[in-house]
C-alpha cells in the first residue's frame, strides 16, 4: 500500500474513533480487525498484525504468550 493510500486509511480511522467517542472506540477497533480479519484466508497474519502492535505500544507492554 503506498503511503498516501496509508494515510487517508489512519485519517479515516481517526474520524472514526471520534465519531464512536471513547464510549466505544475499544469496540469499533474491535469489530474493524474482526472485519479485517475475516477478508483473510489464514488467520496467521491477523495475528502477527495484533503482537506487532502490541509490542510498537511499549517495552512497559508484556507480549503475549
Amino acid at each position: 500500500m503506498e503511503f498516501a493510500q496509508l494515510e487517508t486509511v489512519y485519517e479515516r480511522l481517526a474520524e472514526a474513533l471520534d465519531q464512536a467517542g471513547p464510549e466505544h472506540s475499544e469496540l469499533l477497533l474491535a469489530r474493524l480487525v474482526l472485519l479485517l480479519a475475516e477478508a483473510q484466508q489464514d488467520n496467521g497474519p491477523v495475528l502477527a498484525a495484533i503482537d506487532s502492535a502490541l509490542a510498537r505500544l511499549g517495552p512497559e507492554v508484556e507480549p503475549l504468550q
